[in-house]
């Protein structure tokens, strides 16, 4: 009943996704000599961090460097974290890890670990392995069943290339398996003879006039040629974490879909490389250096940036790409200042990729992006007063407006966002500027007040310590 409701509704509900902060990223928007469009892939403005950002992909793709960093610096809301993300979607079967800085503090684990792992999840191993298939088109499927309907079930499968043809007995398993991918006359299947694992690859050209009418999800494809048995190369591609987990707790793969994987001894992860050392030589498998991106990298302290100095120096390290919307500040655990709250040494391995604030025409594109993905229509004049809300508040703000906008124009029965709406949002959620303001002016009627009336408003000292 439930895939009857599903199947009739498909054409209107589409598919089912949530709206995110990026979800727009599609790719970095360049062209095949890496050079920036000024809108395209969801990406708007910043053509110079692009055309290094897409630099930086093509050697990652290549495989030729690792344990390289790259810093993205800029204000907040200059699009660094869309940058990291565009890249994420272009590298594809390349590892791609994602870490805010705070996760490093808040897991159940040593500060050195955590990062251990988030390097070995970013580094991924291409193992090749042979294996025996049987490709055909399916002839004739006769499944037999018992009169009295207890015993187990037998068949014949018959299926043919284009220069032979082949009856296999069935069992009980490749009955069900059968059933189960609703296998018929005229389709073409792929089965693994190791695992028994079917694969309906589409059906045969053959029968494309058996039915008058035919599904939008049906693929048609040529019937194979050749013999029925080949030996086919097969690829899987797996983190090193992924294997460490697997060969460091009892239940194997199934700690994977545990959660929680705890502190892994280093003697495994010796085994683990050396092993996979021998199967690059023999090879049976290849190292891919992946990317890991870690957000607010400013939070790490001392330590954390004298293990990343190390592991940036071992062989199979990926490459690390940080952001940082600080200026000078403070090294976290420490009393000195640095660019960026990260030390200087540490500095110094970097390559640096600069983002700047966007332009009014920028704003307004990547406003008009973010109301075509969350699917709001807003009229030309509601986006002009959009446009200046985010350019005197911030982008994020104004990104935030949209879909509240949106609401309140639902609720007087209207589908297009108006000027009205924008300014009955902007006047019911305050912006950063507005909400200080009105600390300021009524900061004694809040509890645990520690700014005097009397001071300065330039120099509230709001982030210090109590002496």
């Amino acid at each position: 009943m439930l895939d009857s409701i599903i199947t009739s509704n498909a054409a209107e509900i589409g598919k089912l996704e949530r709206t995110g902060a990026h979800s727009h990223i599609r790719g970095l928007g360049l062209d095949d000599k890496l050079e920036a469009r000024t809108n395209s892939q969801g990406m708007v403005g910043q053509l110079r961090a692009r055309k290094a950002a897409g630099v930086i992909l093509k050697v990652i793709k290549q495989g030729k460097i690792s344990g390289r960093a790259i810093l993205m610096a800029g204000a907040p809301g200059t699009g660094k974290t869309a940058i990291a993300m565009a890249m994420s979607h272009e590298l594809g079967d390349v590892p791609f890890t994602s870490i805010a800085s705070s996760e490093v503090f808040s897991m159940e684990m040593s500060k050195t670990e955590s990062l251990t792992q988030a390097f070995r999840r970013s580094i991924g191993v291409r193992i090749k392995e042979e294996t025996e298939i049987i490709e055909g088109e399916v002839v004739e499927i006769q499944i037999d069943r018992s009169v009295t309907g207890v015993g187990p079930k037998t068949g014949k499968l018959t299926l043919k290339t284009t220069d032979m043809e082949t009856i296999y007995d069935l069992g009980q398993k490749m009955i069900t398996s059968l059933t189960k991918e609703k296998v018929m006359a005229g389709d073409v299947i792929q089965i693994d003879k190791a695992t028994g694992r079917i694969t309906r690859l589409g059906r045969s050209f053959t029968r494309a006039r058996d039915f008058d009418a035919t599904g939008p999800d049906v693929k048609f494809v040529q019937c194979p040629d050749g013999e029925l048995q080949t030996r086919k190369e097969v690829v899987h591609t797996v983190s090193l974490h992924e294997i460490d987990v697997i060969n460091s707790r009892q239940q194997g793969f199934l700690a994977l879909f545990s959660g929680e994987t705890g502190e892994i001894k280093p003697e495994v992860r010796d085994q683990i490389n050396q092993k996979i050392s021998e199967w690059c030589e023999e090879g049976k498998a290849e190292i891919v250096p992946g990317v890991l991106f870690v957000d607010e990298i400013h939070m790490l302290d001392m330590e954390c940036f004298s293990f990343l100095n190390r592991a940036l120096e071992d062989k199979m390290a990926p490459v690390v790409i940080m952001a940082s919307n600080r200026g000078m500040a403070r090294i976290r655990g420490t009393n000195y200042q640095s660019p960026h709250g990260v030390p200087i040494d540490f500095l110094d391995r970097l390559l640096i990729i600069s983002t700047q604030a966007y332009n009014e025409d920028d704003i307004k594109q990547i406003l008009k992006i973010r109301c075509d993905e969350e699917e709001v229509e807003m009229a030309e004049d509601a986006l002009s007063v959009l446009t200046k809300v985010a350019t005197e508040t911030s982008l994020r703000y104004a990104i935030h407006l949209i879909s509240t906008g949106h609401l309140v124009a639902q609720k007087r029965q209207s589908n297009k966002v108006d000027v009205v709406d924008i300014k009955r949002v902007y006047s019911l959620f305050l912006d950063e500027a507005r909400s200080v303001q009105y600390l300021k002016d009524y900061q004694d009627e809040y509890l645990y007040n520690e700014v005097p009336s009397g001071q300065n408003d330039n120099n509230m000292a709001i982030d210090q310590p109590a002496a």
